[in-house]
């Protein structure tokens, strides 16, 4: 996978970012975002949401775990995994199924359950700071691409 990082200052630059990568997804894509608390991973999904020309408003699904977006070029499956303890957890509420449905799933909290990877297609890691420290909306975004992938 290729690395780099993007500095974005406003809510909206996030967003520019996530449809960039909206842009290039297909169907099968998985997007496993982490990052802080706060940080703008849903924000980023609305991006992405934008680049599927999906035009619902893009929520986190963080007391229903997965939210979906039909509509677009190709449905957006968005999962919130923070409560989630466990893969075995994930798989009871279907994730295998929404792998195959051929949509984009894009999953906040990757990292708590690191087992997704070993079951996903083609995989974009993304990791969103809040850089506090420099101005409140300033964000430091690591993306990692699969080979030969460009942004």
């Amino acid at each position: 996978m290729e690395a780099f990082t993007v500095t974005t200052t406003t809510e909206e630059e996030t967003m520019q970012l996530g449809t960039r990568l909206g842009a290039i997804l297909a169907s099968g894509d998985v997007v496993l975002l982490t990052g802080d608390l706060g940080a703008g991973k849903t924000h980023f999904t609305g991006g992405i949401a934008r680049a599927l020309e999906i035009e619902d408003y893009i929520t986190s699904p963080t007391f229903t775990v997965v939210n979906e977006y039909d509509g677009g070029r190709i449905p957006l499956i968005h999962f919130d995994i923070y409560r989630l303890g466990s893969y075995d957890e994930l798989f009871e509420i279907g994730f295998e199924d929404y792998l195959e449905r051929g949509g984009i799933c894009v999953i906040e909290w990757a990292d708590l359950i690191p087992e997704i990877e070993e079951r996903a297609g083609r995989i974009f890691k993304i990791d969103i700071r809040r850089m506090d420290h420099v101005s409140p909306n300033h964000r430091e975004i690591t993306i990692c691409l699969p080979e030969g992938e460009r942004l």
